[in-house]
């Protein structure tokens, strides 16, 4: 929904296969083809980018400020794809030849046992400090639950303090403030590409902030041992560029499990990239917003705040929300833990324009709260559903012979679409 956008970078890799799905089999998706092996001698020329939305807005509005007309711009690109779309929808009797979308982030696959959950007695409850304003951090209890919740599925070494939590309306906000109070206009932060694409949206509406990109090549370089790798090499070069071009950069953002690659980063691989961000005084923001969306059984998901110990807890920051993992995005909830008090009270200080209503964060609580019908029902039939779908939907592809890349974990699997005309509509490309 953000076409807008394709072509706002600069300095972008100019490397064929430097945002493409190139040189991926069809055999599963695992591997490369066969003649792939033979150019990791060859290095992309350039294998960073920088994103500059206001440079494709050329139409101001008389009535909004320049900053004004460019977050209406936002809404206009995407308002443009989802007309289009409500318009037109598919339908598999109705309407086969539709369009079919490829760009929400939604699990739709376990409402019946959400929606059961949800409408269970102990869920409605009112409360006089729930009709009133809360502390914008969030009410205590359930910053309490946040923090013994992450406690347990991220393998914290010791507990977690609710002191160290803030909740707003989703993590789209928390994007948004940490850009807001971590970064003054025109500064940056860097992220590997491809990547979930409204977070360059987030991070400009209140803040100005840009993205410089680290490229991830479908092809393996010198810099890699298999597709779409992310090493420090490539984050210093991605970072090196951006300062050459005047670009001061305040922060690392990393997704992980990755979206839309679905790739899991390892202990080792997250250790590194947390070292890298402490030589460059970096701030770390890291999305584990699908942590439980684990879904292959021989996948293991390392968690920031599941490690012994952080290079720079003080600039370390990781957000969690429950609509990717738990299905439910129209309860906007997300939850940031910081160790450092200061950005914990920025942040919350736009908590009075993302606070959560009181009645919800009392939902949330006794959601979380719940870890007998989250690990006994919720979790195993997610991943069991999770798993299905993406079977479906990959080996379809293989029967296509649309090259794609095995994921892990998410909703999203990375195809290539371009040598391949599609002779019928279908829904691939998403398990959501």
């Amino acid at each position: 929904m953000f076409s807008i956008f394709k072509q706002e970078a600069r300095g972008l890799a100019t490397s064929p296969a430097s945002s493409s799905t190139q040189d991926l089999g069809t055999n599963g998706g695992e591997g490369l083809d066969s003649n792939s092996s033979e150019k990791t001698d060859k290095e992309p020329v350039n294998v960073y980018g920088l994103g500059d939305p206001a440079a494709k807005f050329s139409q101001m509005s008389p009535y909004l400020s320049s900053r004004g007309s460019i977050i209406k711009c936002f809404r206009d690109a995407a308002e443009e794809g989802y007309k289009a779309y409500h318009l037109d929808e598919y339908d598999e009797d109705k309407n086969p030849k539709g369009i079919i979308n490829f760009g929400t982030s939604e699990n739709k696959l376990c409402f019946d046992l959400l929606s059961s959950r949800l409408n269970q007695r102990d869920m409605h409850h009112i409360e006089p400090p729930m009709l009133q304003y809360p502390n914008w951090k969030g009410h205590m209890w359930l910053r309490d639950e946040v923090a013994q919740f992450l406690s347990y599925y991220c393998k914290a070494p010791v507990p977690l303090k609710p002191e160290n939590v803030v909740v707003v309306n989703g993590c789209a906000s928390l994007f948004s403030a940490l850009a807001t109070v971590l970064c003054d206009p025109g500064e940056a932060f860097l992220i590997s590409s491809p990547y979930y694409g409204a977070i360059t949206q987030h991070v400009y509406l209140y803040g100005n902030v840009r993205l410089v990109y680290a490229h991830l090549d479908s092809r393996v370089t010198g810099m890699d041992s298999r597709p779409f790798q992310l090493t420090v090499k490539k984050l210093e070069i991605a970072l090196l560029g951006a300062k050459s071009e005047g670009i001061n950069v305040k922060g690392l953002v990393l997704i992980n499990p990755q979206n839309p690659l679905g790739d899991i980063y390892s202990q080792e691989q997250l250790q590194e990239y947390l070292e890298f961000a402490k030589r460059h005084e970096l701030h770390v923001i890291v999305d584990e917003v699908y942590m439980l969306s684990v879904f292959d059984e021989s996948a293991m998901f390392q968690s920031v705040l599941g490690m012994d110990s952080l290079p720079d807890p003080q600039r370390t920051h990781v957000i969690w929300g429950t609509s990717k993992d738990f299905g439910i995005s129209g309860f906007r909830f997300g939850t940031l833990y910081t160790e450092n008090q200061d950005v914990a009270n920025a942040v919350a200080s736009l908590g009075c324009l993302h606070g959560i209503c009181g009645t919800v964060q009392y939902q949330m609580a006794q959601l979380l709260r719940d870890r007998d019908w989250i690990n006994q029902v919720y979790l195993s039939e997610n991943h069991a559903r999770l798993r299905a779908a993406h079977a479906y939907i990959t080996e379809e592809l293989e029967t296509l012979n649309i090259p794609f890349l095995r994921t892990k974990a998410g909703f999203f699997i990375w195809i290539d679409l371009r040598k391949t005309p599609l002779r019928r509509s279908s829904p691939y490309g998403t398990v959501s």
